[in-house]
């Protein structure tokens, strides 16, 4: 995708080929700043302070995080180690454990002095992959909006949190089909969900449809239902972190809700994911699913920009008064009209994705 009509992506191999740079994303709107990653501590931090998000890009970030440390001591101590240490630093995106377990399957088996080398193109790999998926993805996304278009015209959509190409490495996934659709001339229009408490509605998925020159406006959370009583939404597109082997999907704080809004009002709602963010282990999202709980001060207080163009940090909640951030929640499979993935639309159930699930060798994708 493009900035100011430059290519792009979030997370990228720098030249040196041996550091990995990266769009700050706690920067955004508001200025447009990058980073390198030159040691596995840097790929940790910026997974967990959010300055890279959305369960693709994490997954892709931890793989270079764990190609650094090899870099720096490919022994089978610094391997394990460099593993535990990426994968607390996000609970619930299960593509962060996928990437490392592929990871580790591969280079176990290495001598010490090959470790580096393979875990680095290993990462690049990953990346290209993840393009790839996304862009199936928005393939077959795009004949749900392109069926909408047929029958009324203008398309409006909904989304929630960032799944955009901010959260993987291009495309994005609840945005490749909306990208595609455009481009292909369809008259697509975005509300886009805030998403409290971090916004990453109104500052990311803004700033991206913006970029791209995608019509959108941006929502307050909890509007969605009036939109949808009223006959302005058209269709949900969301993304997830998680998705379970049976359907449910864990995806932010507030999905649930539009889900449920989108039931009772007979509003398709579709949830986009690559393949590997299903979570073959697990069966029933709300009991098993770790739900990730984020600091306070996320909900307390918010960045903004002042009339001066400043940048600041500001309180608006009551002095005093605590609070309490779960950060995702599951929407059970019986909510979902169906699940875009790379590899096709299929309903929310254990059958149809047990239909797409791939052939892997060490978790690797293999795409047809």
């Amino acid at each position: 995708m493009k900035i100011d009509g430059v290519a792009w992506r979030p997370i990228w191999a720098e030249a040196d080929g041996e550091s990995a740079g990266i769009i700050d994303q706690t920067c955004l709107p508001f200025s447009f700043e990058t980073k390198r990653l030159t040691h596995m501590a840097q790929a940790a931090e910026a997974i967990r302070v959010m300055r890279v998000r959305g369960a693709p890009l994490i997954g892709v970030t931890a793989a270079y995080g764990l190609a650094l440390a090899m870099r720096d001591d490919p022994s089978d101590a610094a391997l394990g180690a460099a593993y535990k240490t990426l994968h607390a630093t996000r609970p619930t995106a299960i593509n962060l454990r996928w990437a490392l377990d592929r990871m580790r399957a591969v280079l176990m088996p290495l001598a010490e002095g090959e470790r580096f080398a393979r875990a680095w193109s290993l990462a690049g790999e990953m990346a290209d992959e993840d393009v790839e998926i996304n862009r199936r993805i928005g393939e077959y996304g795009l004949t749900v909006l392109r069926d909408v278009a047929e029958r009324k015209g203008r398309v409006n959509v909904l989304t929630h949190c960032n799944a955009g190409w901010l959260a993987t490495v291009d495309w994005g996934t609840a945005t490749s089909p909306i990208y595609q659709a455009h481009d292909a001339g369809i008259d697509v229009h975005v509300w886009v969900d805030e998403t409290r408490p971090r916004n990453q509605g109104g500052f990311l998925t803004a700033w991206e449809l913006g970029q791209h020159g995608v019509e959108h406006h941006v929502i307050v959370d909890n509007a969605g239902g009036h939109l949808m009583q009223h006959g302005e939404v058209d269709l949900c597109l969301v993304g997830t972190d998680r998705t379970t082997a049976t359907g449910d999907v864990c995806n932010k704080i507030g999905t649930y809700l539009k889900a449920l809004a989108a039931a009772d009002n007979q509003v398709p709602f579709y949830v986009c994911l690559p393949s590997p963010t299903i979570d073959w282990r697990v069966r029933d999202g709300v009991a098993e699913i770790p739900i990730e709980n984020r600091a306070a001060e996320e909900v307390t207080e918010i960045d903004g920009a002042l009339p001066d163009g400043a940048v600041a940090r500001l309180r608006i909640a009551s002095p005093g008064s605590q609070a309490v951030n779960p950060a995702f929640d599951v929407t059970p499979a019986r909510l979902v009209t169906g699940l875009i993935t790379e590899r096709g639309i299929v309903e929310a159930n254990e059958a149809a994705l047990a239909s797409i699930r791939p052939d892997a060798l060490h978790g690797a994708i293999m795409l047809s």
